[in-house]
């Protein structure tokens, strides 16, 4: 565990935490910039994982024997590190899933049937697919309608915008915390307090918020939070969905087998246990909540607020070095409220070209539409170019960033680009 440091010394003390860092490319240190996508685990994250496996494996909640109970006090303990994590009332607010695609996708299921053709899901233009799609099927499935409130030249979306889409039709409202293409930061708890007096339900999607800020589900007044661990130096596999106990109580299972009934009978009906064990179906990813635990008491301890401080520092230096080199356009105001995510363009060259000469440089970062196809759409561009910065990210990596850029021509390019259900 490292102790609470200053903003400036946070990537200094922590780099040494994150094996993979070590790792050279052709003989240059790594740079790793996407971490949007994937964030990479320190040590104490790796560590949960081998010591669940090699001192606690076992089914959890289903055994009369010791080491049964110790691996579920384990998967318990963890939930409860979740719950603290998000200020959430109770434990049995917490839902382990896969991911926050899972989260989404469980809540999407959980209307059919309580959607008709008169009534509404809104959604706004930042949305990952993930927290777009699940309700575009889930309008398919039912009749209803999507309400898409867009977004402006900058890439953010309007308050009064979101205020006037929404009305006694909208049922249903999904936002993101923030936008992984562009780090805009979604005034929240406003835009839940407006579709509350609508008489809508809101779920937040906050995958790229929780690595970042400190987030605190009460205080958003959030129905619904969902993240995934693998974006907050957990591993793969794991997410959470924060849900209020009485919304929780009120959904039907995602998913039934083992773990999600009281007792099964062929000549009654089934009966299923409460939340959260009625949406855990199954053998539960007990080593992933266990290391997910870690890592967030990983987070608790470097301090929110220094790792806000220290996006907010290599945002601005991004900006700045970025906007110095010929042809690069930043787009969208990333220092506004920076959230650890700069996107930008390179006239006359696509963006996957981009990230294959920083790939030579031993750079990886993000190119494509990150999954966001409509928020590229709407600002008329191709794809983007994503600097995506974690803990352990610095100063001199930015600068290595625009160092590279600088060898940057114009092509002809013939590389061969990625199918498009990579991007």
């Amino acid at each position: 565990m490292v102790e609470t440091l200053a903003p400036p010394a946070v990537p200094t003390a922590v780099r040494d935490d994150f094996p993979i860092l070590r790792t050279r490319v052709d003989g240059r240190p790594l740079t790793y910039l996407d971490n949007a996508a994937t964030a990479q685990k320190p040590q104490a994250v790796l560590d949960a994982l081998v010591d669940y496996y090699t001192t606690a494996n076992s089914n959890v909640g289903r055994g009369y024997y010791q080491l049964s109970h110790a691996s579920t006090e384990r998967y318990e303990d963890a939930r409860e590190t979740v719950r603290a994590f998000l200020n959430a009332a109770r434990p049995d607010e917490v839902v382990f899933t896969r991911n926050t695609t899972d989260a989404v996708n469980l809540l999407a299921d959980s209307w059919v049937g309580r959607l008709g053709r008169d009534d509404r899901v809104l959604v706004t233009g930042l949305e990952h697919n993930s927290n777009l799609l699940p309700w575009r099927r889930l309008c398919d499935r039912t009749g209803a309608g999507l309400v898409v409130v867009p977004v402006d030249a900058l890439g953010r979306v309007s308050l009064a915008d979101y205020r006037a889409a929404l009305g006694p039709q909208v049922r249903v409202a999904a936002i993101a915390h923030v936008s992984n293409v562009l780090g805009t930061v979604n005034p929240v708890r406003d835009m839940v307090d407006a579709a509350h007096r609508a008489g809508a339900t809101v779920v937040v999607d906050g995958a790229q918020a929780v690595p970042h800020r400190r987030v605190d589900v009460r205080a958003l007044d959030a129905d619904f939070y969902c993240f995934s661990g693998h974006k907050a130096y957990g591993p793969m596999g794991i997410g959470v969905l924060y849900g209020r106990e009485e919304l929780l109580e009120r959904l039907a299972p995602y998913q039934v087998g083992g773990g999600t009934v009281k007792g099964v009978r062929l000549d009654t009906p089934v009966r299923y246990v409460p939340a959260p064990a009625r949406f855990e179906a199954g053998t539960p990813h007990v080593a992933g909540a266990v290391a997910l635990a870690a890592a967030l008491r990983y987070l608790e301890a470097l301090d929110l607020a220094a790792v806000q401080e220290h996006d907010r520092l290599l945002v601005r230096r991004a900006v700045t070095a970025l906007c110095d080199v010929d042809r690069v356009r930043v787009v969208g105001d990333p220092s506004a409220d920076p959230s650890g995510i700069v996107s930008f363009t390179v006239d006359g060259i696509h963006p996957y070209d981009v990230g294959g000469h920083l790939d030579a440089h031993g750079i990886a970062v993000r190119s494509g539409v990150h999954c966001a196809n409509g928020l590229l759409d709407a600002l008329g561009l191709l794809g983007t170019v994503r600097l995506s910065f974690a803990v352990y990210n610095t100063e001199e990596e930015v600068d290595r960033v625009a160092t590279a850029l600088r060898t940057l021509r114009p092509g002809p390019w013939t590389r061969d680009h990625p199918d498009e259900r990579f991007l």
